[in-house]
């Protein structure tokens, strides 16, 4: 069993006297149900399991009255083994976007006060819920004001290191490193370095990372990645839009391409020869709402606040998992990576790593890009500042960092960090740091 941050959440969440029922909700297989399950039955005297995507007929619990009584009776008519005991049972609803009508009696639930409610849902964004009333049956009203909304990712690079058994006393070490700028001891360096490579190829899937960490076989975990990307494909066609439903999966598909070229900012025109953003928005958004990939949007100027200085209609697109990003190239390139042969995805690749890492610890992703030349990986707020981000996999040139940095009058930025293949150093105002600490930028 892995070690998820996700359980902190939920402590957390079961110690407030006051909670609303909790919805967990992320991209499908990255492991809600199982943390969720697990959760409920440590904590709980009594749990009643409901999936809605395994078992169809459970929906029909919520067809008539919505009162907590009458969807008990319910509940006790179709699982006559389940005990109920107020204060002591704790109701998961799996999927709830397959049944609305559940995700509406959260609110009664809430009103009741009898019971503690979790409901993990993969694809809230993208279902079809609706806030207002509709005569059509796959539709509910949502209970705003009645639940609590937190996002669950895959495994992120933290609960990676966990995994792999990297200790407490490691992390304050990297945390001093980087408080005080010297280098990491060259044992712990390796080792992260190792671990960082192996997490660019294995992702944060839990079947992927359980694969790995049982079989330490590459190609069984790409295998596993492939079967993922596959059950995308297959939401696709089941959930989106019937007339969007071949647009959705060309998007999808155009991602590696993307992001091979120069200018990664993403191209309708990548996706179908002449496309345009008018055909195909909507379906690359259904699949960022989906919890598949991340937007990285340009910013007009590099300046706080990020999110106010954002141009809406030029942003690059990465994929939230960076297994699932190496198992869509070509199916050597986990090798590649290993014995360090990436030619032209290298930078493909470590760019994706960092939004990948970024994305997990819930940072929006910004970049800065004009006409003019000059460009800069990432842009985030880091300890109050706006922050540049290059990333560089070995070494590289940062001619447009520090042309910016030369211009303060102009760019209003001090500072900026270099991610790369090498151990902590400074040169003006730049900070070298490598690849595995980006993590620690919170």
């Amino acid at each position: 069993m892995f070690r998820r941050k996700i359980e902190q959440v939920l402590l957390d969440w079961k110690k407030n006297k006051d909670k609303m029922p909790i919805v967990i909700k992320g991209c499908r297989q990255c492991g809600k149900t199982f943390s969720v399950l697990d959760f409920a039955r440590k904590n709980y005297g009594n749990v009643v399991y409901l999936d809605f995507f395994l078992n169809p007929q459970y929906k029909s619990i919520f067809d008539d009255s919505l009162e907590i009584d009458n969807i008990l009776v319910n509940i006790s008519t179709l699982l006559p083994n389940v005990r109920i005991v107020p204060g002591d049972t704790c109701f998961v609803f799996d999927e709830i976007q397959d049944c609305p009508r559940a995700r509406t009696s959260l609110k009664f639930f809430k009103i009741d006060g009898r019971f503690d409610v979790i409901c993990t849902g993969s694809l809230l964004g993208v279902s079809g819920y609706r806030s207002q009333d509709t005569d059509d049956d796959r539709f509910a009203p949502v209970p705003v004001g009645y639940e609590k909304i937190v996002e669950m990712y895959p495994m992120d690079f933290e609960e990676w290191l966990w995994t792999n058994g990297i200790q407490e006393a490691v992390f304050r070490k990297l945390e001093d490193c980087l408080s005080s700028l010297v280098p990491v001891p060259e044992v712990i360096h390796r080792r992260m370095t190792q671990l960082l490579q192996q997490y660019v190829i294995v992702g944060g899937m839990p079947r992927a990372v359980t694969t790995f960490m049982e079989t330490h076989n590459i190609q069984e975990v790409v295998s596993v990645q492939n079967a993922i990307i596959e059950g995308y494909k297959t939401d696709m066609l089941k959930y989106a839009p019937q007339p969007d439903k071949s647009r959705i999966r060309e998007c999808f598909e155009s991602i590696p391409k993307q992001l091979s070229r120069e200018n990664k900012k993403f191209a309708y025109a990548q996706v179908r020869a002449n496309g345009r953003g008018r055909d195909y928005q909507g379906s690359l958004q259904w699949i960022e709402d989906a919890g598949i990939i991340r937007k990285c949007y340009n910013l007009e100027i590099p300046e706080l606040p990020l999110d106010g200085n954002a141009i809406s209609e030029q942003f690059k697109v990465y994929m939230a998992d960076t297994g699932l990003f190496i198992s869509m190239l070509e199916r050597e390139t986990a090798h590649d990576i290993l014995n360090g042969n990436l030619f032209g995805y290298k930078g493909a690749i470590f760019e994706n790593l960092i939004a990948d890492i970024f994305g997990k610890m819930g940072r929006k992703l910004y970049y800065y890009r004009k006409d003019s030349g000059l460009e800069v990986d990432f842009v985030m707020r880091y300890d109050g500042e706006c922050t540049l981000v290059e990333v560089k996999a070995s070494s590289g040139n940062v001619k447009s960092t520090k042309t910016i940095l030369a211009h303060p009058e102009r760019y209003h930025v001090s500072r900026a960090i270099k991610l790369g293949n090498y151990n902590i150093g400074t040169s003006d105002q730049i900070t070298t740091l490598p690849l595995y600490m980006a993590f620690l930028l919170k």
